[in-house]
């Protein structure tokens, strides 16, 4: 096996860790994304996160947000990303950026540009001509950014990502594609370290093994789990047996979690989303984490230690804490490598399975003892060397065991601290904790009692000053003198907040947003066919619904309203699953219409349905009448386990067997005189279907349907036994296609345009008080005075409620985001139920659109919120 090399470069990279410019470091690092924020607030997040103790920020840069159509490219404003490097840089932060191409990060697409799947030869993420060929334009443009950047020369950059968990994507040449991505990377000079992340421990899937690319790791245990110190062990070993350092990406953001990873040997630590931002307009992601899929609300927040609106939350003064003590230690902890404690430590609470510790350079360890219990319960005891300790519920405090203190001006060796030591200078030593602290030093032990805050706690040991301080004091402690004296930052107040506002008189606009005439088509073209990569189409067309009693929409994606004879069904956010419409009402000639909006493009790659899909298009897909429905379920043939010849006659998922999970296989012959779709019923675990002894391909049952086209075809099922299964059932849909479809679009610049038109004076726009009451399918375009309210340093959350509502906000030229009120998906992210405009951001317009449901669409409340948190 090939080993990666770091190249030469004011960063180093070996088993002993991360040397830059020659000295030694443990590197904190937090996601921060320049483009989830306003560019006015960027320095301000910098300058938190350093304060925060962190001294790095790991940043995406996504493809699709600088490359806004084929050949478009933005770097202005918002998207400066140069300033934002520049802006980092005179923060005093390191950066490891991150170019993709595929990012993932629950943006749309994973920030691979929409229209890429227009070209049915090229294959995203693959060592593939037409794919490397728009790769290239991509990192033609954003790669020399980088190169201007590096460190130490002109900039921040000590590392630069290459892809993105390759390890969750099925690459079928892993090592040509990251050695095409390696040498674009090299060609523009790029000459600080090189990595790739696996997101589940698959090292090889994410690097391709590739010489000059350097394998990180992304982990997101469970927090209370007992087995995290062996699992990451295992991976520091690995690395370290190629003289490499564990450098985990992506990991969980509570610091009793980060500690466990620190005392396992990583050296750099970059839990995923400290600082938290927005998904502005429509650039969310849908496809993720859900069953089997969901939508990425417009607040990007996984509760990392900085809100989405600026504020700290509790983690982030642990963040001050865990860097204070990484900086006492200095290269002690950065050159130290990773082990078991020598020495015995038992606790009478939930903890490790199997404690990890630093070997310390110059002697003694480092040793994390985490009490996995529920913060607020009763301190426990843990026993280290025969000598019991106080630990704090929910804490993972660092030990000190068998550590010389020449280097800190005092002739011997501490044999053990069980608090945190946040400061050590000439005889006195500094601790953190929240419960007593237990000195042994020589033949002497001393317990220091539990400080209060603003109460130092202090003891003299053989002339070496201890001094124990409450959390709260440890993060504001500027120094400590010689006689044990501590110096503390003033604490900051927290800001005051003003209260909630109720907004009931808005203006509604007359005219709409101007649609653009996108052509007539035989069947529904792709949204992105039509030039929209983000934003919304409509499907017009008649049908004859003349003894047609349902529907089928096949391959939706991803907000489908559709109205059939003047009836709005209700919103369909299916993924791209076949969806059987009932129309039964309609009947003759009728109008179908149907609203697509994009919410957005898939972000992970998931097969079961086919628009979470990476790559997969959006627009209506495909729409047939069902002219008639056969149970096809009876006279299949079986063959498999001893089913012998000729082939026994069973129906479908009906053959005994003893052999519970072997795949049995039934045939037969399907027959019709039109297209047809085959449907599943019952699917339990995926079954493979070919057609005509052709390609097998997966039906879960989150889409058990198969498409024929007119003809004899023969059918083969092949599922594993599951006699508890309940059974298949078969049924064959007659279709014909519904054609003659008039496109129209609205583009995300269209409507962004035209909610800047904003003008309180037009005459054009009528008074009205909430609540609004709305038909199904019917829009209402409000603008909204905010000129009155006070001003406030975090701006503030639009809280729409209602039923059977969409909305979508704008402010200062931008749109924000949008809300599902009633009737929707899943959603994850942060709170998913606001909008939240800026600060200095000026006007608010909303577009209110009422869908179908069990309620009439109505938007009942607008509340204005100053939030701190």
């Amino acid at each position: 096996m090939s080993r990666p090399t770091a190249l030469s470069s004011g960063v180093e990279l070996d088993a002993r860790g991360i040397r830059i410019e020659g000295t030694e470091r443990v590197v904190l690092c937090a996601s921060l994304f320049y483009f989830r924020l306003p560019r006015e607030q960027w320095r301000a997040r910098l300058e938190q996160v350093r304060d925060s103790g962190y001294t790095c920020v790991d940043v995406y840069l996504p493809w699709n947000f600088h490359e806004l159509a084929p050949g478009r490219w933005s770097f202005e404003g918002r998207r400066d990303v140069a300033a934002f490097l520049d802006l980092a840089q005179e923060t005093g932060l390191y950066v490891i950026a991150r170019p993709g191409p595929y990012i993932c990060s629950e943006w749309d697409g994973g920030a691979l540009p929409a229209w890429l799947g227009l070209d049915p030869d090229l294959r995203v993420r693959q060592h593939e001509p037409r794919f490397l060929a728009q790769v290239t334009a991509w990192f033609d443009q954003v790669l020399p950014l980088l190169a201007e950047r590096q460190y130490p020369a002109n900039g921040p950059v000590i590392m630069v990502q290459l892809e993105n968990e390759l390890d969750f994507f099925d690459c079928e040449d892993r090592a040509g594609y990251l050695t095409a991505l390696r040498d674009q990377a090299l060609s523009h000079g790029i000459t600080v370290p090189l990595i790739a992340c696996s997101g589940q421990g698959d090292i090889e899937g994410a690097t391709g093994d590739v010489p000059g690319v350097i394998p990180a790791c992304n982990f997101y245990p469970d927090d209370d789990s007992p087995d995290i110190e062996p699992e990451v062990r295992q991976y520091a070993q690995v690395l370290a047996d190629r003289d490499l350092p564990l450098l985990i990406t992506e990991t969980n953001r509570r610091h009793r979690t980060l500690r466990r990873l620190l005392a396992s040997g990583a050296s750099l630590i970059a839990p995923y989303l400290q600082s938290s931002g927005w998904n502005f307009g429509y650039t969310p992601s849908t496809g993720n984490w859900g069953d089997p899929g969901n939508f990425m609300s417009h607040g990007y927040d996984f509760g990392g230690y900085v809100s989405s609106t600026g504020a700290e939350r509790s983690e982030y003064a642990q963040a001050q804490l865990l860097a204070r003590v990484i900086d006492a230690l200095g290269s002690r902890l950065a050159l130290a490598g990773s082990s078991v404690p020598r020495v015995p430590v038992t606790a009478d609470f939930p903890t490790s399975s199997s404690p990890s510790v630093r070997d310390l350079d110059g002697g003694g360890q480092l040793i994390a003892v985490p009490h996995l219990g529920t913060a607020g319960a009763a301190p426990g005891t843990a026993v280290v060397n025969g000598v019991p300790v106080a630990v704090a519920a929910d804490s993972c405090p660092l030990m000190l065991t068998d550590v010389p203190l020449q280097s800190w001006g005092y002739d011997g060796t501490l044999t053990l601290a069980s608090g945190d030591l946040v400061a050590a200078s000439d005889g006195v030593l500094t601790f953190s904790s929240e419960v007593p602290v237990t000195v042994v030093l020589g033949g002497n032990r001393v317990e220091i009692p539990a400080p209060a805050v603003g109460v130092p706690e202090r003891a003299t040991v053989e002339g070496l000053i201890l001094v124990a301080l409450a959390p709260e004091d440890a993060v504001r402690l500027r120094a400590t003198d010689r006689d044990g004296t501590v110096l503390l930052a003033d604490a900051q107040p927290r800001p005051s907040t003003a209260p909630s506002i109720d907004v009931e008189d808005v203006r509604r606009r007359v005219t709409e947003a101007h649609e653009e005439r996108a052509g007539v088509h035989e069947l529904p073209p792709a949204l992105e066919a039509l030039g929209v990569y983000r934003g919304r189409g409509t499907y017009r067309t008649t049908a004859d619904l003349t003894g047609v009693d349902e529907l089928l929409l096949v391959g939706a994606a991803d907000i489908v309203d559709l109205s059939v004879g003047g009836r709005v069904h209700p919103t369909i956010a299916g993924f791209g699953a076949a969806q059987r419409i009932d129309v039964r009402e309609a009947g003759g000639r009728v109008g179908v219409e149907a609203v697509v909006e994009i919410w957005g493009h898939a972000n992970f790659d998931d097969a079961r349905l086919p628009a979470l899909r990476l790559g997969a298009l959006r627009g209506l897909g495909s729409l047939w009448t069902v002219r008639g429905v056969t149970d096809v379920s009876a006279l299949w043939t079986v063959h498999g386990h001893w089913a012998g010849l000729p082939a026994p006659v069973r129906g479908l998922g009906g053959w005994s067997s003893t052999r519970v999970g072997i795949p049995v296989t039934y045939r037969r012959e399907i027959r019709s005189a039109t297209a047809s779709a085959l449907h599943l019923r019952g699917v339990v675990e995926p079954v493979r279907v070919s057609v005509d002894d052709g390609e097998p391909r997966t039906v879960h049952r989150e889409d058990p349907w198969v498409l024929l086209p007119a003809g004899t075809h023969r059918v083969s099922v092949t599922l594993p036994h599951h006699p508890s299964g309940g059974g298949l059932r078969a049924e064959l849909l007659g279709l014909e296609p519904v054609t003659g479809w008039t496109c129209a679009v609205q583009n995300d610049d269209v409507l962004t345009g035209f909610a800047a038109e904003a003008d309180p004076a037009d005459p054009e726009r009528n008074d009205i008080r909430l609540p609004l009451a709305l038909e199904p399918g019917e829009e209402a375009w409000l603008d909204v005075d905010l000129s009155h309210l006070p001003p406030s340093d975090k701006g503030f959350a639009v809280r729409p409620a209602g039923a059977q509502i969409r909305v979508t906000g704008w402010a200062a030229g931008e749109c924000l985001g949008r809300i599902w009120a009633d009737g929707r998906p899943a959603f994850s992210g942060g709170d998913s139920n606001i909008l939240w405009v800026p600060p200095g951001w000026s006007g608010l317009t909303l577009l209110v659109r009422g869908t179908a449901g069990p309620g009439n669409p109505e938007l009942r409340t607008l509340r204005l919120e100053y939030p701190d948190d």
